[in-house]
């Protein structure tokens, strides 16, 4: 061993006596490169050490020499993208193939990791196109293979610096990705067609210098056949088995590392295959890859692994997971079940982004792989599950998912699932056909807690930019505008829209007592050209809907109207802006007075949610927020019939309709009669919204539902004021009108 180190210790001089005076011909480089190859095989035949590490070896050295004499080589070509004999050497002796064999081995223990490092290192210092050669492709899809054999195993950071360089000459030649991809495929075809190893034009190179290097060649061919009888059989690869690994699932596997950063550079190799791809590479990808299988597979497996138990409060503080910056355990926000939630939240994040980057083909096909396998097969028999939990966990884990969606490919798949293809008018007695009614249906469960986890879904969902969520849910009932009254004048004032006297809930008695809503505004004059007394009449219209006796905002300064316009007008741009491709009219469609009334339902979602309002003094605090939360969502679409039908008092309902102001005056007509059955309203009132601002105390209270019903009734009314204020007309806000004072214009 002393001696084959002293010997490559000469050759090295040699090279680098040729290196820095530039006097020793090529044949020296030669010579000194099979001689470092010698070494390593005589190191196989002579020693009888098997617990020797490889580092401890002269093996990383005569590497690394031999590497060196590679580069230096390539520098010295006079002619560009030739093969110098060195290079020619390494590709006629299968020296990469035969270094694989001995990584597959390990043996000595490490020689798997310098295997991995001399691949990479030659393949990115090596500036002549290797990757086409066969002694270079086979070798490379078995390492490929060694690598995705062995998950988790020491060598994962030589392996992603492999894959690494891969991904880069794929980057500089996308043409290569198909190449590398089919793997054994090319090479069973250039066996069957009995190809040349190498392309047409470097064989022609090779074979003018073949004479040139034969001496060198045979003195290592006795080493090279003792060095075969030598390896165990089982080091051998037999050339016909069939591997299914390739680049992707080695990027896959390392994907899945405990190890942080290799795990990111995996998966930044992997975005960056699936963005460069051609369309022929990407039609491979999604054909003949398991590239969309693979991913989708992992993340139902990290789905399966959630906790069926977690809190949906629990699962809304991880909001904003990157796959970036997975989110870990801190001791004072942790949770049983955090680790995997996060984990799958950040998959979910990277097929998104995947999504994003990707080919359209690539794109196509992955979303629909994961509406498919983890939407419908997985995640849908959950949210229709007996189990309350199952249904809990799945409604919070898919609302989850929602605010973390970007890619349109994948938005448009769960909204498909979400809502269906072929959004119709419902009917009043249509039962839970769909997956979306049977949503809509848990809204309104028997469950507070289902309802309200619900509600966070479709106000998450009214959020994305998708058209079919809100002509789905709401526009496809408005169409025609049959809930407005055919054949009767448009209301002039705000007197003619709410006689409040035939209200059955507005009595004599109610009406002479000391609970009056507050004052009507007085009969409007004539409308400006520029909107203002329209608008006035609006605001007042909701800001006087609470009678004095229940308001208690005035007593506070935190919850000033002011405040309610400011955020409105934020939240209306936001939702202007994401809806402006989508072509909405300005105005509503003028009415035929000669077409005859038809039947109108608005729905089963916006009949959910005017049910609930309906209840908003039985209901608990929470849900009462959740429901008023949906509804000014809804009311902020810029779309002329959503503006009627929500904002608009004065319009002139068909008979047997209802609209939200309507279900409001019935609200408060209700409210009329159980305040008289309080003592002291006023006064509690005051105590239970100063306990919600947490200013004092909490404690039980008599009628606790009741005022705390009451206080999100002023809040909501004053919400629904500013929500109208900045989008009169609908399409657009007055932004010259400053915003009035509480309670009147």
């Amino acid at each position: 061993m002393q001696a084959c180190q002293r010997q490559g210790l000469e050759d090295v001089l040699l090279v680098k006596g040729g290196i820095f005076g530039q006097r020793e011909p090529s044949i020296d480089l030669l010579e000194a490169f099979v001689e470092h190859w010698k070494g390593i095989t005589h190191y196989y035949i002579e020693s009888t050490d098997e617990n020797t590490p490889a580092k401890k070896t002269d093996i990383p050295w005569r590497l690394k020499q031999m590497l060196d004499i590679l580069v230096y080589e390539e520098r010295q070509q006079t002619a560009a993208g030739e093969a110098g004999p060195c290079l020619e050497y390494l590709l006629q002796h299968k020296i990469l193939e035969t270094l694989c064999t001995l990584g597959k081995a390990e043996y000595p223990p490490g020689m798997r990791q310098q295997v991995f490092q001399f691949f990479s290192k030659v393949l990115a210092q090596v500036q002549h196109p290797l990757l086409h050669y066969l002694n270079v492709h086979r070798p490379v899809q078995k390492l490929l293979r060694l690598g995705g054999t062995a998950p988790g195993s020491q060598t994962e950071k030589e392996e992603v610096q492999f894959t690494t360089v891969l991904c880069s000459k794929i980057q500089q030649d996308p043409a290569l990705l198909t190449y590398i991809l089919e793997g054994k495929k090319i090479v069973s075809r250039k066996k069957s067609s009995k190809e040349p190893t190498t392309l047409p034009r470097e064989a022609a190179s090779i074979q003018d210098k073949d004479q040139s290097h034969s001496k060198a060649a045979d003195v290592s061919a006795c080493g090279a056949r003792a060095l075969s009888a030598q390896l165990p059989a089982e080091m051998e690869e037999p050339d016909g088995r069939a591997g299914e690994s390739n680049l992707i699932t080695s990027l896959i596997g390392l994907c899945k590392s405990k190890k942080g950063r290799v795990a990111l550079k995996a998966q930044e190799n992997l975005l960056l295959l699936v963005s460069v791809a051609s369309p022929a590479a990407a039609a491979y990808l999604v054909q003949s890859s398991p590239c969309c299988p693979a991913v989708v597979e992992h993340l139902c497996q990290l789905y399966q692994s959630v906790p069926t138990f977690l809190d949906p409060a629990d699962i809304a503080t991880l909001e904003g997971v990157s796959w970036r910056l997975p989110s870990a355990p801190s001791d004072e926000a942790s949770f049983p079940g955090k680790e995997a939630l996060a984990a799958f939240l950040g998959w979910f994040d990277y097929c998104d982004h995947l999504i994003t980057e990707a080919h359209t083909v690539v794109a196509d096909a992955l979303a629909e792989a994961v509406a498919e396998k983890l939407f419908v097969e997985i995640l849908q028999p959950h949210l229709l599950h007996v189990s309350e939990q199952s249904v809990l966990t799945s409604t919070a884990l898919l609302t989850a998912m929602l605010r973390q969606l970007r890619s349109p490919a994948l938005l448009r798949e769960a909204v498909a699932f979400l809502l269906g293809t072929d959004p119709r008018p419902a009917a009043p007695d249509d039962g839970p056909r769909t997956l979306c009614a049977h949503l809509i249906g848990h809204c309104d469960h028997l469950s507070d807690e289902i309802s309200i986890t619900t509600l966070r879904l479709f106000e998450e969902l009214l959020q994305k930019p998708h058209e079919q969520v809100i002509r789905g849910l709401v526009l496809c009932n408005l169409e025609g505008r049959h809930y407005v009254a055919r054949g009767s004048p448009e209301p002039e004032s705000y007197e003619d829209t709410l006689d409040l006297e035939e209200d059955p809930y507005f009595t004599d008695g109610f009406l002479n007592s000391s609970f009056q809503p507050s004052a009507k505004p007085p009969p409007a004059p004539a409308t400006n050209s520029d909107g203002k007394t329209a608008v006035t009449e609006i605001v007042n219209s909701f800001l006087c809907l609470v009678p004095e006796e229940a308001k208690t905002s005035a007593f506070l300064e935190e919850t000033g109207y002011d405040t309610y316009v400011h955020d409105a007008y934020g939240l209306f741009q936001e939702c202007s802006s994401r809806v402006a491709p989508w072509g909405w009219p300005l105005g509503p469609t003028p009415l035929d007075p000669h077409e005859p009334e038809r039947p109108f339902f608005e729905g089963h979602f916006l009949r959910m949610l005017f049910d609930r309002m309906s209840r908003i003094l039985e209901q608990p605090y929470s849900l009462n927020l959740q429901v008023t939360s949906v509804l000014s969502r809804l009311a902020l679409f810029p779309h002329p019939l959503i503006h009627e039908y929500l904002l608009d008092p004065y319009i002139n309902l068909a008979p047997g309709c209802r609209s939200l102001f309507s279900v409001l005056v019935r609200v408060i007509g209700d409210l009329m009669q159980r305040i008289q059955r309080v003592p002291q309203f006023p006064g509690k009132l005051l105590l239970v919204r100063k306990q919600l601002m947490g200013q004092v105390p909490g404690e039980q209270l008599d009628h606790q539902t009741l005022l705390q019903g009451v206080v999100v009734l002023e809040e909501f009314c004053k919400e629904l004021a500013a929500i109208a204020f900045v989008k009169f007309p609908p399409h657009g806000p007055h932004l010259h009108l400053s915003p009035p004072r509480e309670g009147h214009v």
